[in-house]
């Protein structure tokens, strides 16, 4: 099998490409537009945002002249405009998951029901999808993954992101027959769950992000849902409600994650957890029962065992995603998607006292943020999926600060793909049970 880039320059000397159409050209949008500007055998061919002003910026800063843009929200207009070799720039995302020029589409929207909607057109459209929207991916995942592989399609999340991250190491022990005792990322930021878009503001200004993304990963709501997805990945589990959220350098993981009973910190194996002070990298902790494994790992200088760590330093979030976009296209294969299906919740709890007739924010805002829960236990207490709330979801009762918000004490105002999409999910998990 050859590599990515040699089949990518193959393609390209051939006189093909793969033709991405992106939805959301905001940073994570931007970069990756710039990054497959470099790159052979593949090109953003049409863009979507709800300012267009955002496209025409993120091709331009890509090297693509402003006279090879067209903008338009016509079909026909964008499909001739990628076959004369330009660019399309448009409001409607429509035009991205319904072009028959469009080969691979990207979600880079993270909001949870656009990403819903996006995903759900690109596989009746037949087109692989990849999601840098993980909040949406660990709310209607496996329902997703059973429609793209009832389409013929590849349905994954990306490379680059800490689950994609975290599945490599995973995927390299597993196939390798280590035993995988814990996976997990690092934390670059002390847990402050009352973190809000004006509390981050000013760090926000400083490092030219959205105070209510810095405040989703501040409050650690992000860090729940990728941990999330990589338990629906692997069927792995907290430990604990919420994770533990150890502190630590990379050289004292192995340690930590011994059972208790054996001088460790965790109470089971197969574990998903996130650690203060190894970020912004990814861990596997793995171990082996053959005495010749452990005598090599140990000449190696990996340890003195039982457990061993594998660790990357670094993620490069979007800018890796055409690795995925390629994967999807050349070999029909995902990066990292629900296989075990629905096993852990990123479920909702009030970030301060709430009043009844409340409406909820979103994520990484003033009224809630996520826990991880596993989805038996998220079950049992009927919590509501934190990818479900926005800004139509309004209290039934007052909530006090810490308290989980249940599907009881909410009534949605206005429907949602992603409310629809989850129902049919749950409908699927049930008769499957």
């Amino acid at each position: 099998m050859l590599g990515i880039n040699r089949k990518l320059e193959e393609l390209e000397k051939a006189g093909g490409q793969i033709k991405v159409g992106l939805v959301g050209a905001g940073q994570m949008g931007r970069g990756m537009v710039s990054q497959i500007e470099n790159m052979s055998g593949m090109r953003v061919v049409m863009t979507a945002d709800i300012q267009i002003d955002n496209v025409v910026n993120a091709y331009m800063k890509s090297g693509v002249q402003d006279a090879d843009i067209v903008k338009t929200n016509v079909l026909e207009e964008a499909d001739e405009a990628i076959r004369s070799g330009k660019v399309a720039a448009t409001t409607d995302a429509h035009l991205v998951t319904s072009s028959k020029e469009v080969d691979v589409i990207v979600d880079a929207t993270g909001v949870p029901d656009i990403g819903a909607k996006i995903a759900w057109d690109a596989i009746l459209n037949k087109k692989h999808i990849v999601m840098l929207n993980v909040e949406a991916d660990v709310t209607i995942g496996p329902l997703l993954l059973k429609m793209a592989d009832a389409s013929g399609v590849v349905y994954t999340g990306t490379a680059g992101d800490e689950p994609g991250a975290v599945m490599e190491l995973y995927d390299f022990a597993d196939a390798l027959g280590f035993e995988v005792v814990a996976l997990g990322k690092g934390k670059n930021n002390p847990l402050n769950l009352s973190a809000n878009p004006d509390s981050a503001a000013e760090e926000a200004e400083r490092k030219g992000a959205s105070p209510k993304m810095l405040a989703s990963f501040q409050d650690g709501t992000k860090t729940m849902v990728e941990m999330t997805a990589v338990a629906n990945a692997t069927g792995f589990l907290p430990d604990k409600p919420g994770m533990h959220g150890f502190v630590s350098d990379v050289k004292g993981l192995p340690e930590i994650f011994q059972l208790k009973e054996d001088g460790g910190q965790v109470s089971n194996k197969k574990i998903v957890e996130y650690i203060n002070g190894v970020a912004p990298g990814v861990f596997a902790i793995i171990a082996s029962e053959k005495a010749e494994v452990n005598h090599e790992m140990q000449y190696l200088s990996m340890g003195e065992g039982p457990n061993y760590v594998l660790y990357r330093p670094y993620h490069l979030t979007s800018l890796e995603t055409p690795i995925s976009i390629a994967r999807a296209y050349i070999y029909n294969e995902a990066t990292i998607a629900p296989w075990e299906g629905l096993q852990a919740e990123t479920v909702t709890v009030a970030k301060t006292d709430l009043e009844e007739g409340q409406f909820l924010d979103s994520i990484g805002g003033f009224t809630v943020y996520g826990s991880i829960l596993s989805a038996a236990d998220a079950k049992e207490k009927n919590a509501l999926p934190l990818g479900l709330v926005d800004r139509n979801v309004q209290l039934k009762r007052s909530v006090k600060k810490g308290e989980l918000i249940t599907y009881q004490d909410v009534v949605q105002t206005k429907e949602s793909t992603i409310w629809r999409l989850r129902r049919m999910q749950d409908d699927m998990l049930s008769s499957q049970s």
